[in-house]
């Protein structure tokens, strides 16, 4: 039995539509359940942050995550296929009045991905202060905590409605397939068979 780890809400959803197509049957997590077991299959309904955590350490063969989280986190799995799933982007968001001045040298900047912040910054030789925060993030530049926030712009319209624009993007994210390493190998057969199902799906909807 292949375990799969997915993230919970509209990602869950969307892939488990993909599992429905894929056997003409109906996949869905039951109210407040939180493992769903059907075909040989084991899905667990997990937050989108853990997803990587649960398939590094081995609790799932297989997981759903965002390309955001798994750069952020950068953990030890296999990334195996692209689902173009929740498509959104990683952006520096400032105030409307504000421009992004790269010749600072004491950028505050505001996020929950603080690595993905890091390396950004230091791709442009820019000295930064990255201040973590799990949420609200929008608000730091709005009181003085932050000159600018790095955050998951979809539409852009919460950015929006809180005086805020974005000034430069920094990575595309989409939901990816991803793999246990110990998992690809001993169970590779029925991954790979699984993979090519998916991708098959994934590419007709493309």
């Amino acid at each position: 039995m292949l375990t799969i780890a997915l993230p919970k809400g509209r990602i869950a959803q969307e892939t488990l539509a993909i599992f429905s197509q894929l056997f003409g049957e109906g996949f869905e997590f039951e109210s407040r359940k939180l493992i769903l077991e059907a075909h040989g299959f084991r899905f667990l309904n997990v937050r989108n942050q853990d997803v990587p955590t649960y398939v590094e350490h081995g609790a799932a063969d297989l997981g759903v995550v965002g390309l955001d989280v798994i750069t952020e986190k950068e953990l030890e799995i296999l990334d195996l296929l692209d689902l173009g799933l929740g498509r959104c982007k990683v952006a520096i968001g400032i105030r409307n009045e504000d421009e992004l001045d790269w010749s600072r040298p004491d950028i505050k900047v505001a996020t929950k991905m603080v690595n993905i912040a890091k390396k950004y910054f230091a791709s442009k030789a820019v000295g930064v202060e990255v201040i973590k925060l799990y949420g609200s993030i929008e608000l730091a530049p709005l009181v003085g905590l932050a000159d600018a926030i790095v955050d998951i712009v979809e539409t852009g319209n919460t950015m929006r409605e809180n005086g805020l624009k974005v000034a430069e993007e920094i990575m595309d994210s989409s939901a990816h397939l991803i793999a246990n390493k110990n998992s690809f190998y001993a169970k590779k057969e029925e991954i790979l068979d699984l993979y090519a199902k998916i991708k098959s799906i994934v590419d007709e909807r493309a």
